[in-house]
């Protein structure tokens, strides 16, 4: 009889243990919120045609955003796995500094940055508590680009022309950038989970601008340059199936 008892009492160890397990094959879905806090910098405002010239002491900043978040995990073993993840496209607002300060808001955008990662997961496959390192890479574009009426009035001014007779657009470059992660994760049962996570983008882009007569003619083109660089935090419920 104590034999057995102990037998079942393994087996239970066993069961609950093994309850945690991650292995080949598992697929962890998960949501949550992302909080993207840039750590920007930028050049100065740089006209480039029809002749080029610099604002001196302009620049920019960009705000801090919050958004949904999703990820899906798959794991390749017990330790190594590939996750994507994905987001509703956050809204970032740029705002004037230096002698672009009185002007306020800049403009707005929506950035896009589906990325990919392979993960690391240290501990065993059955321990609740796993940390984790990632590297990846996410590919970054922007819709949505709108620019103030501040800055359309500032730019106006800039070219020697009245407001209401020249409009300027906005286009933002897209470009890959590395993606660095590191985080924990945590399993409360066989399919319910929480994870945590900090990633940093090293990442930067370029602002250029077009401004036309009402009729559609060339007045003046102009650019400057952004790095980005947020510290991007990720906080989301898991299911394992």
């Amino acid at each position: 009889m104590k034999k057995t008892m102990f037998a079942l009492a393994a087996l239970g160890a066993l069961a609950s243990g093994s309850a945690f397990a991650q292995q080949a094959g598992d697929l962890v879905i998960g949501a949550g919120w992302f909080h993207l806090s840039p750590q920007d910098s930028s050049k100065p405002l740089t006209v480039t045609a029809p002749v080029q010239s610099v604002l001196p002491g302009s620049g920019a900043s960009v705000s801090d955003s919050d958004t949904l978040g999703l990820n899906a995990t798959y794991f390749l073993d017990s330790h190594w796995a590939v996750e994507g993840v994905f987001g509703v496209p956050p809204k970032f607002k740029l705002n004037g500094t230096g002698t672009l300060g009185r002007v306020g808001q800049l403009g707005e955008a929506r950035q896009w940055s589906p990325t990919i990662l392979g993960k690391y997961f240290f501990n065993e496959g059955n321990d609740a508590f796993r940390p984790f390192v990632g590297l990846g890479a996410t590919y970054v574009w922007y819709s949505n680009v709108n620019l103030t009426s501040n800055l359309q009035g500032a730019l106006a001014s800039q070219f020697h022309q009245s407001p209401y007779s020249v409009n300027t657009t906005a286009k933002l470059d897209s470009s890959f950038a590395p993606v660095l992660n590191a985080g924990v994760a945590y399993q409360f049962d066989k399919h319910w989970g929480i994870s945590f996570s900090v990633s940093y983008i090293p990442l930067k882009t370029k602002a250029k601008l077009t401004t036309t007569s009402i009729t559609g003619l060339p007045v003046a083109n102009s650019e400057a340059s952004l790095k980005l660089n947020p510290i991007v935090t990720y906080v989301a419920a898991t299911y394992r199936f």
